[in-house]
């Protein structure tokens, strides 16, 4: 599939994750086969009214712009917008193509422009931004017609099902956004008040990829290569986007990848995962800093030890560590135990 310019071959797509989808966790997903990463979400007006703070960029309150930074190891990579106000997202969108903004540490400029409208967190959806967008598809498509009006990068539009389950309008909303300039539609299938649970309907993914004739992208219970073929066999979408199923696991984009080209795949050992583990918090820590770094690499740590025997004894010690040398020790433990 194609995004402009942009070939995914294999469609192969991490997911935007707030708090989880920084810079070590999208290189990792990229080494083991992630074909087009996204940013953690940005706030449009943030960064808008970072332009005008008269702190020094080195503040530490000044956090928006370092965010939507791309390094050219990246590429492909989409920065995700989040914003109800079309004027900020338009403008927002000028300044991450343009790159000459207060506080821009990125090395190139982003593969596409992401409108959030799916995040259905309560901080989020309280603000009318988010999944908050599904209960207004006219302001949504404003949204998206205003920044494809400003930017020649594409902006593509992460959308869920609904609202609720008496306003399941993907349909409605996909058709909008393409006729306002959206290059590619992803769909998770699930309403914003589902959240996570149950089950994500695939079905409101395939009646978006028949009702639209730009690129859709499926999301949703992605946990294996089995799950990502079906959605595709079911779907017809054209690429599958990994969210949960990536956390712990970015060896499920080489699974996925062996699995479409009828190649055999072998999981990593024990030995493998806690190895790539702490390699991961080891790029936390050298990015944010011992504190900050060791605190976020906790959860990422736990992620990695499902399924493993040991794991909630483990886990229980791994949330009050706060050095590398202590995850090392109780990853040699788990080690000695198998």
């Amino acid at each position: 599939m194609k995004i402009a310019d942009t070939e995914i071959r294999h469609g192969l797509f991490l997911a935007p994750l707030a708090g989880v989808s920084d810079r070590p966790f999208r290189h990792l997903a990229r080494r083991y086969g992630a074909e087009y990463t996204t940013s953690e979400m940005v706030s449009a007006k943030a960064l808008c009214y970072e332009q005008n703070s008269k702190r020094p960029v080195t503040d530490a309150r000044v956090r928006t712009a370092p965010l939507a930074a791309v390094m050219r190891n990246e590429a492909p990579m989409a920065v995700q917008l989040f914003g109800a106000e079309p004027a900020f997202m338009a403008r927002a969108a000028q300044l991450l193509e343009s790159g000459a903004y207060r506080g821009a540490c990125g090395e190139i400029p982003p593969a596409a422009i992401d409108v959030n409208m799916g995040c259905p967190m309560a901080k989020i959806v309280g603000n009318g931004e988010g999944a908050a967008l599904m209960k207004d598809p006219a302001l949504a498509a404003e949204i998206v017609r205003a920044m494809s009006r400003a930017v020649r990068l594409p902006v593509t539009v992460k959308i869920r099902a609904g609202w609720d389950e008496q306003s399941i309008n993907a349909v409605e909303m996909a058709k909008r956004l393409e006729d306002a300039g959206a290059g590619m539609i992803c769909v998770h299938g699930r309403t914003r008040k589902q959240m996570y649970a149950p089950s994500a309907d695939w079905e409101i993914i395939r009646r978006v990829k028949e009702a639209v004739s730009i690129p859709v992208v499926g999301n949703g219970d992605i946990f294996c290569a089995a799950d990502a073929l079906r959605m595709q066999k079911e779907t017809g979408c054209d690429g599958v986007m990994i969210a949960r199923g990536a956390q712990g696991n970015p060896w499920i984009f080489a699974e996925i990848r062996s699995a479409m080209e009828g190649l055999p795949y072998t999981p990593p050992t024990l030995r493998e995962r806690l190895e790539v583990a702490l390699e991961h918090a080891a790029m936390i820590v050298a990015e944010k800093g011992e504190r900050v770094g060791i605190a976020e690499s906790r959860k990422h740590m736990a992620w990695y030890l499902h399924g493993v025997r040991g794991a909630a004894a483990a886990r229980g010690e791994l949330m009050k560590c706060e050095s590398l040398g202590q995850i090392r020790a109780i990853f040699a433990d788990l080690e000695a135990q198998k």
